[in-house]
Formats: structure tokens, sequence, C-alpha cells
């Protein structure tokens, strides 16, 4: 529908408040409209944030199917039967909005009140600014003429939470991101821990990277994390300890292996440690052995094979859990290091070394409740929390993406400056969305379990006002849907059935038929 004219939608009724007020609507309304009324200083925008329709005739006081029957009837033919009724957040002066300014009236509109439909015009101005910080992420949920957009420059400096249960859009929000920085020569590091990047097709702006890591840049506590030596084998790590010394961490390649070998077989030739050795041993060659693709002690700067200008994806599927943590934890360091030197260097102060990142990044950690947890502490959520204090002064940004809200920690949560919050079910994961933003209500709140996929509540620095979404699909993303179990187990009968019937015709050469 073209909303440039203004259709008249309602009439206030009831008490009204100056951030709260309700009205009865000639027709539904839906959760997530935009409406306008005329009072104080001019227009004022609202959003429907409750709706209901009751009926006199279809009372709740109706006793049985008969009853209910005649009472449809009458609801029928009596126009004045039904009440379309809303419940409307005032969000403030429209054109004050227009400058991204929210300026609440102090006095609340008097009952009777009109309520207007708000115009796509109006609508444009506040949800689809022109500039360039601003890039398209879809279309407002309840009014598909409106292009809704973010800003790029507020999720670098203020950071996001990406939250939905699983099969809502998280990934394909992610993807849609990292597309459009992409389109702006943007720099953007993706720790996939569920290979669900590895094939986003973006051309020459994709760079994808195998997680790896270097053991001589770890602390011996790290190292001995990585190797899987138990947390309450106290003489394991006291031969590690005794072993990994500063000429050890010297050595390069198979020689650093060879060396700390050779250490670790030295410090059991004390007789209460001798056991502890051997078990040390086995593990560095188990370790050598399963993790030979991960584990590299040749590889230099870390951080030179992420590319500035590129959608990085790191690869965590190899790692386990520990060392998955060891390696974001890593990397979230050397990257914030290496932002306050470009800072540093930007406020004319020589460092001895080129930054590597010369302009803002931008790091996205999927299943954020596995690496930031709320009851457990982390490599990855010392460093995460970090960069969600410090990240805005040094051009750091975070996105944090999860299913279980109620398992990160709350600190790093609440930090997060923007939310992206898609359909949500359980009751501790919409009390934690809730707690971490003061411009998402209860009411709104309320709204996750009506959502479907690809639909949003955006809230935050990101958006110049709470709105529902519907989020384009990123076309160039291959895989991340749900499994087609079935086509393929028929398939593969199918390839069975063949090689079977292809065997029973087969004939060998010179054989005679008895």
């Amino acid at each position: 529908m073209s909303n440039n004219r203004r259709i008249e939608l309602g009439i206030l009724v009831g008490n009204t408040k100056p951030d709260q007020v309700a009205f009865e609507s000639r027709r539904s309304v839906s959760i997530g409209e935009y409406v306008i009324l005329n009072y104080g200083k001019g227009k004022v925008l609202g959003l429907v944030e409750r709706s209901s329709i009751s009926s006199d005739a279809l009372s709740t006081t109706i006793r049985n199917y008969e009853e209910a029957s005649e009472s449809r009837k009458v609801a029928i033919e009596n126009k004045w039967d039904k009440s379309y009724k809303g419940h409307v957040r005032i969000l403030g002066y429209l054109d004050e909005l227009k400058k991204c300014k929210a300026i609440i009236p102090e006095l609340p509109p008097e009952p009777g009140t009109e309520v207007y439909e708000a115009t796509s015009e109006d609508l444009a101005t506040i949800f689809s600014p022109s500039a360039q910080q601003w890039i398209r992420i879809g279309t407002l949920l309840r009014n598909t003429e409106v292009n809704a957009k973010i800003n790029v420059d507020k999720v670098v400096s203020r950071h996001l939470a990406v939250l939905a249960m699983t099969g809502m859009g998280k990934s394909n929000l992610v993807s849609l991101l990292a597309k459009e920085i992409a389109r702006v020569n943007g720099t953007m590091v993706i720790f996939d821990y569920h290979d669900d990047y590895s094939t986003l097709d973006m051309g020459n702006s994709s760079n994808l990277i195998d997680a790896k890591i270097n053991p001589r840049f770890l602390t011996v506590d790290k190292l001995g994390d990585v190797i899987e030596i138990q947390d309450n084998a106290s003489n394991q790590m006291h031969v590690l300890r005794v072993a990994f010394t500063e000429e050890v961490k010297m050595r390069k390649g198979d020689d650093f292996w060879d060396a700390l070998l050779t250490e670790v077989a030295a410090a059991g030739k004390e007789k209460a440690y001798r056991e502890a050795s051997d078990k040390v041993l086995d593990k560095i060659d188990d370790a050598k052995r399963k993790f030979h693709n991960i584990l590299d002690p040749g590889m230099s700067d870390p951080l030179a094979v992420i590319k500035n200008g590129k959608i990085n994806v790191i690869n965590l599927v190899e790692l386990t859990e520990r060392q998955a943590n060891i390696a974001v934890s890593f990397y979230l360091e050397e990257m914030l290091d290496d932002r306050k030197k470009a800072t540093r260097q930007r406020k004319g102060k020589k460092d001895t070394q080129e930054p590597k990142f010369p302009a803002p990044v931008l790091v996205v950690l999927e299943e954020a409740h596995v690496f930031v947890p709320k009851d457990e502490d982390t490599e990855t959520k010392y460093y995460a929390s970090k960069v969600a204090r410090e990240g805005r002064k040094f051009g750091l940004g975070l996105v944090i993406v999860s299913q279980r809200p109620r398992g990160i920690d709350a600190n790093i949560l609440s930090q997060m400056g923007s939310l992206a919050v898609m359909r949500m079910v359980q009751q501790d994961d919409q009390m934690q969305v809730s707690a971490a933003s003061e411009s998402l209500s209860r009411d709104l709140v309320d709204q996750l379990t009506s959502l479907n996929p690809g639909e949003a509540i955006f809230a935050g620095q990101w958006v110049n006002l709470p709105t529902f979404v519907k989020v384009d699909e990123v076309k160039e993303r291959k895989i991340g849907g749900d499994q087609k179990a079935v086509e393929e187990w028929m398939q593969l009968a199918s390839i069975k059935k063949m090689v079977k019937e292809s065997s029973d015709s087969y004939v060998p050469s010179g054989y005679i038929d008895p």
C-alpha cells in the first residue's frame, strides 16, 4: 500500500500517559505498526506494542457451544460488536526523530485524539537515512515499502548481539552484514565454529583461513590446555613448566618439538616426576599426531593471514572447545593490541612496528555462549570483555551470536550497544534479552515467540528507533539451512541399488553358463 497520504486509524480512549496510550481502531492493528498523533508541539510518532480484538457478544462468559453459535450470529449482524484495540508506546516528536533526537511530549495527549497511520514518507526519513554509514538490511516488517537500514559505524564502535533460536536466521543476518561490509571495503573477522560461512560466495572479498595455534607464543598454562593436560594434573604441569624454557620457545618448526620433548624427558630424571614426565611426553606426541594441522610452531605473525578490506573467515571446526577458546583469545588479544598501536600512530606517537590494521575491524564471535559463558572463566571471555569495554576507543567492534542468551556472561551482553533479536521461546532467554537493553520494552520482548524465520526486532544504537524488520535473504550463502535427510537417504539407497544391479549383471570373461 502507498502510505504517502495519512489515513485515520482510530481514536485514543481510556487513561493516557506521556509515554503510553491506547486507542480504538477501525481495523485490527499489527504489533510493530507505526502511528501518528497530533498534539503538543506537533506530530508525534508511536509504535504499536500490543494489539487485541474483543467481542461483546462472544465474551468469556459464554458457557457452551450452542450459546457461542447463537452469539456468533449476533456478532456478525451487529457492526458495533467488535473492538479493535492498540496499545502504543510514544517514541517522540516526528520532526525531531528525523534528526535522530527522541523528544517525548511533557504532557499526555487527551482521550479522543485521532490516531493516523504513519506514511512511508514519514518512516523512510527515520529508518532509511541516506548517509554512507547506513546500509540496507531488509525492510520494515509492517511496511515493506520502507527500507530498514542500520548504522555500521555504531556496530563497530558500540558492538552488536545477534540472538535467536536455531534456524531463525542468525547466520543469514551475519552473512548479510558481511556482504554489505565487503561492499564498502571493510575488514571483518568471523570466528566460524560450525563451518557456517566457508561457502559464503563473495568473490575476491572472501579470505578463508584454517585456525592455527603457534605453541611457542602460548603461556605454559595455555600450552597445557592445548595438549590436553587435565586441570588437576599438578605434577604434569610442573614438568611442562620446567621444560617450556625461553630457549625452547626460540626454536621453530620440528626443532621446537624436539627441544620440548628433550626438556620434558630431562625433567623426568627426578624420581618424583618420572611418571608425570612420561605422561607429558605421550600427550605431546598425541597432540603432534592429532593436531598437526592446527599446531604450527613455524608460524610467524598470526595476524599476517588476516587481510585488510576482506571478510576473513577463521575456521575453528577442527579444534576442540579448549583449543578454540585459546585460539580465539589469542587472535582477540593480538587484534586489540594492533588497533591500540594504530590509534597511537594516528595521534602522532611513533611505534617500532607498523600496525597490521590501520582501519577499524569488526569481529564476529559465533556460539558466544561457548566462548563467553556466564558461570565459567575462559581465555576468550577475558579478552572479549576487554574488547567490549575498550574496543570503541580503538576501532575494534564485536558481534556476539548465540541461540542461548541465558548462557552468555551478563556483563559482556550488557555492553552490546545494539541488538538483533529473532524468535525466542525460552523465558530465561527472554529475561536475559530484556535485561540487556533499555530500549526493548517487556511488551516487545513478549512478541519474540510470534516472529517467523528471517524476522527480527532491531534495537539500540545501530537504529534510530526499535523496529520490526524483515531481513533480506543472502543468496550467496550456499548452506546453513536444515539438512534434507530423506532426500539424501533416498539418493544413497538409489546408488546402492544401482551398484548391486551392476554387480549382479557382471559376467567374467571366459565364463560359460553350465
